[in-house]
């Protein structure tokens, strides 16, 4: 996983879009992980991509691995908006993902705060599998620098690396419920609320039976996951 700051992952993005990538991000946080433990396919799929890390979880399990934190919370609700302002060059996005609603308030959301930035194409995510060869050929017929897909874990990942091969746009970035923020669907917890590192608690209550066993069983169960590979990989150099 890339131990990045956000104006390294900004210049990692720019990059990529300035030599036509590809460039294949998943941003990664303490469900991700626990997927990927529990669907090998999913682990296979992330090894593919580069991974950037998302939420308090995965801070505190490299600070009990590592012995020290990441150099910054690169959730993609808030590094997507980092991105698009500070990228310094003009993008074409194409927006993947959500409900028809969603994706479209999402796309009016970009088109009003970063004026720079063209949004060529928008779809929901919700397909049939026959269809994905035809996505693909909207999404490469709008040639867009960025893909931006919003179909939650493992969805998004599998779609991007499992169409790489018809897919022309340099970068393709999995990130979860960013349009649900964007276009004013989900509300997010207030600052001072994200500082302390409780936004999960805020979303938790606001969508208690959605996220449940995400957050009330899978949070015991991730902490446990990094305790029993922290002492298994202590055992096996003694």
């Amino acid at each position: 996983m890339e131990g990045l700051t956000s104006e390294e992952a900004v210049a990692l993005i720019c990059e990529a879009v300035q030599h036509r990538g590809p460039l294949d991000i998943a941003i990664c946080n303490a469900h991700t992980v626990l997927t990927a433990l529990d669907n090998p396919d999913y682990a296979d799929t992330l090894k593919k991509m580069t991974l950037l890390n998302d939420g308090i979880g995965l801070n505190l399990a490299s600070r009990f691995l590592n012995g020290r934190p990441f150099p910054a919370n690169l959730n993609g609700t808030d590094l997507l908006p980092f991105v698009l302002a500070h990228i310094g060059i003009p993008l074409r996005i194409y927006l993947l993902g959500a409900r028809e609603d969603q994706v479209r308030g999402a796309k009016q959301h970009i088109e009003s705060c970063f004026p720079d930035h063209l949004v060529v194409g928008c779809r929901n995510g919700f397909f049939q599998e026959q269809e994905i060869s035809d996505i693909c050929a909207e999404i490469n017929a709008a040639r867009p620098d960025l893909l931006l897909v919003a179909m939650g874990n493992p969805r998004q990942e599998f779609f991007i690396t499992q169409n790489r091969d018809q897919l022309t746009v340099p970068v393709a970035i999995g990130v979860g419920a960013l349009f649900d923020f964007m276009s004013g669907a989900v509300v997010r917890a207030p600052g001072f609320v994200r500082k302390a590192g409780l936004e999960w608690l805020f979303r938790l209550l606001q969508e208690p039976r959605r996220l449940f066993h995400r957050y009330v069983i899978g949070i015991p169960r991730f902490l446990f996951a990094v305790a029993r590979f922290k002492y298994g990989r202590s055992e096996k150099s003694a």
